[in-house]
């Protein structure tokens, strides 16, 4: 892999981390908002959930932003190739909702999209 891809790779992991920190914020300030612009009937349980699952992407997005900033280039490689998968899974996953789609659904699961193709990018740039 040369310095350019795994260049382009780091600024992908950078920006990926204050996406997902952006989200974990709001899932931990703000969860049932976070819940109605899904689409979904927000309940304390649900609420208690999203809380969970922010606290979980605070760690995810520490790690990518220290991966960018910190890593070698084989742990940056490997972390794309991590990445790749989760970010198109998350976008799937959001298609699949159990509700109708909406507009928030709809770009969240694009951002995830494009978050896979940015990292496939990188990863076959020679």
């Amino acid at each position: 892999m040369n310095n350019s891809s795994v260049k382009a790779l780091r600024l992908v992991l950078r920006a990926g981390s204050i996406v997902f920190g952006l989200s974990a914020l709001a899932l931990i300030v703000v969860p049932g908002y976070f819940d109605q612009l899904l689409g979904l009937v927000s309940t304390s349980d649900l609420e208690w959930s999203m809380r969970m699952i922010g606290i979980t992407l605070v760690a995810l997005a520490g790690n990518m932003f220290s991966v960018s900033t910190r890593g070698t280039d084989k742990s940056v490689s490997f972390s794309a190739r991590v990445m790749l998968v989760s970010a198109f899974a998350l976008g799937v996953l959001t298609l699949m909702l159990p509700v109708g789609l909406n507009w928030f659904s709809i770009c969240y699961s694009l951002i995830g999209f494009g978050f896979s193709a940015a990292y496939a990018i990188g990863l076959l740039k020679k």
